[in-house]
This record gives C-alpha cells, sequence and structure tokens, in this order.
C-alpha cells in the first residue's frame, strides 16, 4: 500500500530478542558478551546488530550518579589528622573508605598506632611497632620503617626523651633564609652582623 507504513524487514536476531530482553532484565546489558552468548546456540549475526537493538534502552536508562569518591590527599589528610579533629561525615566516609580496602585500613592502623608512640613518648613500644609494619604488605611502610632502623638509636630517643634539636633546627633555617636574603646584596661582615642581631632578639 502506497504511503503506508512500511513493516521492518525480518531479521536474523528476531528469535533472540525475548533472551536479549531477560538478559537484560537481570542487569547483563554488556553486548559482546550477550553476543558471546548466543552464539554458542547458534547465532550468526554480528555484535553491531545486537548493540543497535540494545542502543533505545541505554538511552532510557536512568543513571544514578552519586558522590565522587574522595581523593587521594582527602583520604590522607583524613588518616594523618588526629580522629577528634575530623568531623562527622569526614569520620564515616573515612569508615566506608577503609571497609572497602584492607589494605588502607591496616595502614591506618599503623598511622594510628605510630602517633600514639609519637604523642605519648613511649619509644619502647617501637620494636613493636616496627615488626608489625614489616608483617603488612605495605611497601611504603616497609621503607618507612626501614630508614627508621638506619638511625635506631637516635630515633627511639628521640621518641622518648623530651629534649629535641627543634630550636637548634629553627635557628639554622632562620640563619639560611637571612643568608638568601642578603645575597649579592652585602659581604661577609654585614651578613655576620645581621645574623648575631636577629639572634639576639
Amino acid at each position: 500500500m502506497l504511503g503506508g507504513r512500511r513493516q521492518p524487514r525480518p531479521s536474523q536476531l528476531d528469535p533472540c530478542k525475548p533472551y536479549l530482553d531477560k538478559r537484560w532484565a537481570e542487569g547483563h546489558t554488556n553486548a559482546v558478551h550477550l553476543h558471546a552468548e548466543l552464539k554458542e546456540p547458534g547465532y550468526r549475526g554480528n555484535y553491531q546488530t545486537i548493540s543497535n537493538y540494545l542502543r533505545p534502552r541505554r538511552r532510557r536508562r536512568i543513571r544514578v550518579i552519586g558522590p565522587a569518591p574522595p581523593g587521594l590527599r582527602q583520604v590522607t589528610g583524613w588518616i594523618m589528622r588526629h580522629p577528634d579533629r575530623l568531623s562527622e561525615s569526614e569520620g564515616q566516609r573515612l569508615a566506608e573508605v577503609l571497609t572497602r580496602c584492607p589494605e588502607l585500613a591496616a595502614a591506618h592502623r599503623l598511622v594510628r598506632s605510630f602517633a600514639e608512640i609519637l604523642s605519648t613518648r613511649t619509644g619502647r613500644h617501637l620494636k613493636a611497632w616496627a615488626v608489625r609494619a614489616r608483617a603488612e604488605e605495605l611497601p611504603g611502610v616497609h621503607s618507612f620503617a626501614a630508614g627508621l632502623e638506619k638511625d635506631w638509636d637516635a630515633v627511639v630517643q628521640g621518641l622518648t626523651s623530651h629534649w629535641n634539636s627543634g630550636p637548634v633546627e629553627g635557628r639554622v633555617n632562620h640563619i639560611k633564609m637571612v643568608r638568601r636574603q642578603m645575597f649579592g646584596r652585602a659581604k661577609l661582615p654585614l651578613l655576620r652582623r645581621r645574623v648575631l642581631l636577629t639572634a639576639a632578639r
């Protein structure tokens, strides 16, 4: 009939459409996998035919977009901060991340226990901490523990005694800053005088 709607041409995919509908309803939406499944019982069509049949469904499917996952720097900040300084939402998100990643949960435990040693000056517990660190499959923590062992006595003393080299390091950094400021502007006598005057304050 002239002017009438043209009937779709028969396709070798027609007998397979009920199977595709069923698999789509079950959540199997990968056209490559569905094509491989249909080839076993004897389907001779190509992958593109299946993809074209499923395309309208993909357009109608509603994508639920959740919040973006936290970035590496954000998670690191949560782990390095004291738990009391985390907001309720930050604590919940950190707990979710740790639940999904056992390696990160192990790293979090080691970081918190090392922070406890650092804040309470209990260097006598450092040996046990290093043993636990080596037992975990965490290359970064292994490297950190190995670095501590290179100067073990000094590290243990620093985590035990209340005396430290902080004031000395601060003065050294201040002298370096003065030297950079005066570079190319003055000779040694003026540089020496300025360092001595600022140190006397």
